[in-house]
């Protein structure tokens, strides 16, 4: 088989919008498998809050990078950009002619499509004081200092989420280089092709959907997941959307937060003093995600978008 026929069909959009159906329709016409690009979904103790797809999606075709990796491993854009990379042109190899990749994290899509300069190692030391600092002070006082060592990560990256942002600034704090700056070197070759399809719909109907999606995960079991986590919730894979809202209203419970008091990872919004509050943050930060997905996806003009 040419390598020239060889292609890499990339499904990407905002959380909810529905890229696991679409992606699974297209792998079953292309006789393909899914390669997962989400960089939450890798981790297999957590399930409910990540959205993995379900058992009958799951069976429908071979997919990777779901449940892989454990949330004691770093893992990081530039092992997903060698480790997918590898699994590729295993597959061509194999004599897949067209292969589905789809997912909604744009440094995830961005290392595989475009390569990354290669990131300086984590410094245990720096992360520590990071981790230690997000706990105490909590994300905001961490991306008000990223704002200031690098405005573009700040306006592109998911500044709710707490690993971004600490990743963000470790490297920034390590290099004297903004972590923006290792995106912006020659694009590495692929010897295949790749198209990008952008999945969108109305912003109403999107809205909608998370909505709903996150009162579904409640309903399946997201507290007891999240407090099985309960032992991991310092690492850097539980500083997400779904999970930090959750552990704020633990800490309420448990007393660590008072009534009149502030919860650290939710600066500005008070104390999680019950579920329904910590299912209505849950939702508005998950909006704000996928509004701030959307936005880094705008400048790339190679995407085709697709309203569905």
């Amino acid at each position: 088989m040419m390598k020239s026929k060889r292609k890499l069909l990339v499904i990407l959009g905002p959380t909810a919008v529905g890229k696991t159906d679409y992606s699974i329709e297209a792998a079953l016409k292309y006789d393909s498998p899914v390669i997962s690009c989400d960089s939450r979904q890798i981790y297999k103790e957590m399930s409910i809050g990540t959205a993995v797809p379900d058992a009958s999606q799951l069976a429908a075709v071979k997919h990777y990078f779901i449940h892989s990796h454990s949330v004691t491993q770093l893992y990081t854009a530039g092992k997903y950009e060698v480790e997918a990379l590898e699994l590729i042109n295993r597959l061509f190899d194999e004599g897949h002619e067209t292969l589905v990749m789809a997912g909604g994290s744009g440094f995830y899509v961005d290392a595989l499509v475009n390569g990354l300069d290669d990131f300086p190692s984590a410094d245990p030391e720096l992360r520590n004081t990071l981790m230690g600092r997000l706990r105490e002070e909590g994300v905001e006082a961490l991306r008000l200092e990223l704002k200031s060592l690098d405005p573009e990560s700040y306006a592109t990256i998911d500044i709710a989420n707490g690993q971004r942002v600490v990743r963000a600034l470790e490297v920034c704090l390590m290099t004297g280089r903004p972590f923006s700056s290792f995106k912006t070197s020659v694009v590495k070759k692929r010897d295949f092709e790749i198209e990008k399809i952008g999945l969108l719909r109305p912003r109403d109907i999107l809205y909608d959907r998370i909505n709903r999606r996150v009162l579904n995960m409640v309903d399946e079991g997201l507290v007891d997941e999240v407090r099985s986590l309960t032992q991991y919730r310092d690492l850097a894979a539980l500083q997400t959307v779904g999970y930090k809202e959750i552990f704020d209203w633990f800490d309420f419970l448990d007393g660590k937060v008072s009534a009149e008091g502030w919860g650290p990872a939710a600066p500005g919004d008070g104390p999680v003093t019950s579920l329904e509050r910590a299912v209505e943050l849950i939702q508005r930060n998950t909006r704000r995600y996928a509004k701030r997905q959307l936005s880094y996806w705008g400048r790339d003009k190679e995407i085709r978008w697709m309203e569905i």
